[in-house]
């Protein structure tokens, strides 16, 4: 059965927020759903990770591409799920490494910013320990071409919509659909989730994943670890 990962923003304290499991997430902002299970299916609680520097010093790194954050199991923080860190990061390629719960690497998550020397569009790698690397590519060449000859167009709803006070600006491609071996283990589609298609993916990196791709959205977006709080 194919999973429906998803980050999603919970509503600020005081006001009503959905039903959880088990119990309420009180301190958190954000958790990673399984909506295939249930639009409020939580398989984890998001929470940054703060260097020494705390806030300013993580949101200062974040600008090179760097994130550190860790995925709880249960809103009291008794067990990890997973744990992203940064191994390296600058020039447009960051590389992370993600530990399971007992400290067990369960695979290395590469971003090469487009057009910072390995070609036109954002690639994303997925090597998950043990199995075949899969690689994805954020939309299609052909889709890019066309957004950018209407480009034109976009700036001009974007105009109009501040002036109605309200609406959306369309985004450009933003579909990534990861192969492997002539497989199709993990796909991101624009209604912001992760599609976990593999039986042996496994659901944890999966999730880290979710996680980090949401984390580098567009400037017409909400990055989820952007917070300055």
């Amino acid at each position: 059965m194919t999973s429906a990962l998803k980050v999603m923003a919970l509503p600020k304290p005081g006001k009503a927020r959905p039903e959880v499991r088990p119990g309420v997430a009180e301190g958190f902002d954000h958790v990673v759903v399984d909506e295939s299970q249930g639009p409020f299916h939580v398989v984890a609680y998001l929470e940054r990770e703060l260097p020494a520097g705390g806030i300013p010093a993580y949101l200062a790194a974040r600008k090179d591409g760097a994130r550190s954050f860790v995925l709880w199991a249960e809103p009291e923080r008794r067990s990890r799920v997973a744990t992203l860190v940064t191994t390296s990061a600058g020039g447009g390629v960051s590389e992370y490494q993600v530990w399971g719960g007992q400290g067990e690497l369960l695979g290395t998550l590469v971003r090469e910013k487009a057009l910072s020397g390995k070609g036109l569009r954002t690639r994303w790698t997925v090597a998950q320990t043990g199995r075949p690397v899969a690689v994805g590519l954020k939309g299609r060449i052909f889709w890019w071409y066309a957004w950018w000859l209407l480009s034109p167009l976009w700036v001009a709803i974007g105009v109009g919509s501040l002036f109605a006070g309200g609406g959306d600006v369309p985004r450009g491609p933003r579909r990534i659909v990861w192969r492997a071996d002539g497989e199709t283990p993990l796909e991101y589609r624009s209604e912001d989730n992760v599609l976990v298609h593999a039986p042996w993916a496994d659901w944890r990196l999966a999730a880290a994943l979710t996680a980090v791709v949401r984390s580098f959205d567009s400037w017409l977006g909400t990055p989820w670890d952007e917070k300055k709080k």
